[in-house]
């Protein structure tokens, strides 16, 4: 819980006592190696933090899957459309580690906004932060090369080339297997 009211303090700009109120709303929840936090199709009922483990939001086409993000320790989670637009959610995110989440029900959530003044706030910056995060993707993939968008992702997550499968983050960057493969022997 320490990590999740730190997370909202740093984030959101807020004091330590405004994170705890925000922070003592969520629920633990374990997530199993391989288990489904959502499947594509359903709708998002929970937005999390995930306090430790590792998982994979990613979506089936006809010729492969996509994947679309990793998240580890220290990131919130959910499929943001579906959860706040209440559509079939386009992605499947499973856990690739057993996953320790704190967990906000969409019932909770929509309390918040009643029950604590400043939700408007909070939600706002997540929002904003969230489509930053989106732009400076789009950003990478329209003017850095492959070798570029390899060594910035190696920087912001080193961890990740040792415990989540290759073809997963060849799939994030945009690259087949073997050009990964190819970037790495370099």
């Amino acid at each position: 819980m320490i990590q999740l009211t730190r997370a909202f303090s740093v984030m959101f700009d807020i004091s330590e006592t405004e994170a705890q109120v925000f922070s003592s709303k969520f629920s633990p929840e374990l997530l199993p190696k391989n288990a489904y936090f959502l499947q594509t199709g359903e709708r998002c009922n929970k937005f999390s933090f995930i306090s430790s483990g590792l998982v994979r939001v990613f979506a089936e086409t006809e010729k492969r899957e996509v994947t679309q993000w990793i998240g580890d320790a220290g990131h919130f989670l959910t499929d943001i459309s579906s959860f706040m637009f209440r559509e079939p959610a386009r992605w499947n995110i499973r856990a690739l580690s057993e996953t320790t989440l704190w967990t906000l029900s969409y019932a909770d959530y929509l309390q918040f906004e009643k029950e604590l003044p400043a939700w408007n706030m909070l939600e706002k910056r997540f929002v904003a932060k969230c489509f930053s995060v989106m732009e400076n993707r789009i950003f990478d993939f329209i003017a850095l090369s492959t070798e570029e968008r390899y060594a910035r992702y190696f920087a912001q997550y080193p961890n990740h080339f040792n415990q989540v499968p290759l073809q997963y983050i060849a799939s994030l960057l945009g690259m087949s297997p073997e050009t990964l493969s190819r970037i790495r022997a370099k």
